[in-house]
């Protein structure tokens, strides 16, 4: 219901992110890969996870992506809680990710380019509200480092026309989101939300990194 009525302002906007100002650069630092172990998660917040699950489900060398929320005080989280703008959560996804096909700074840098629009302050398109806040949930000092370089990095470069807002966060706990919102772009291609908001940034994904696809 909260993202039915959402789409009432949606049309006027006609489109989540607003493009960055330059081809992003590959982050300058990068987790070591060859310290790591197995599979790997990120959690990243980018308004609508509807939008960022259909993008990261794209990607070759992420084998799962789960929408769900984080951030938040509170030690569970439905939608209709996180809804109200009120928990402190956040819509957000876990990515599972195999290191030695992609890497942390890749997944940043798909994240930033594509998935969302790093410059809008708790909203997201045509979602408001703390909820819909950019954020990247850290799991580690290594991937606190290294996000925290390259919201640097992008500063510099000027890679937006307007300043980077993405919160910078230890994850806390990440809580799935009901049974419904998982794989709904998949299940749902042609609902308006999905047409007008998530289509889209798949295209750009495929058409700006065509050697990160899945074949």
């Amino acid at each position: 219901m909260l993202r039915q009525l959402a789409f009432v302002s949606l049309l006027a906007t006609m489109g989540c992110a607003a493009a960055p100002r330059m081809p992003l650069p590959d982050p300058a630092h990068d987790v070591d890969r060859s310290q790591l172990k197995g599979k790997q998660k990120a959690v990243l917040a980018g308004g609508c996870f509807w939008c960022t699950e259909a993008v990261f489900e794209a990607v070759a060398g992420v084998e799962k992506v789960v929408s769900g929320y984080s951030g938040g005080d509170l030690a569970s989280a439905t939608y209709e809680m996180v809804g109200s703008g009120r928990t402190k959560h956040a819509e957000a996804i876990e990515v599972t990710y195999d290191p030695a096909k992609i890497s942390y700074g890749q997944i940043l840098k798909i994240f930033f380019a594509v998935a969302h629009d790093p410059t809008q302050l708790n909203r997201q398109g045509p979602d408001y509200g703390p909820q819909y806040r950019s954020a990247i949930f850290f799991g580690n000092e290594e991937e606190k480092r290294v996000a925290t370089a390259y919201v640097a990095q992008l500063e510099q470069a000027k890679a937006f026309s307007g300043k980077i807002v993405t919160e910078l966060a230890p994850l806390k706990a990440f809580y799935p989101a009901e049974e419904y919102h998982q794989d709904f772009v998949k299940r749902n291609p042609d609902h308006p939300y999905v047409v007008v908001n998530s289509t889209p940034k798949v295209v750009k994904l495929k058409k700006e990194f065509p050697s990160l696809l899945k074949k």
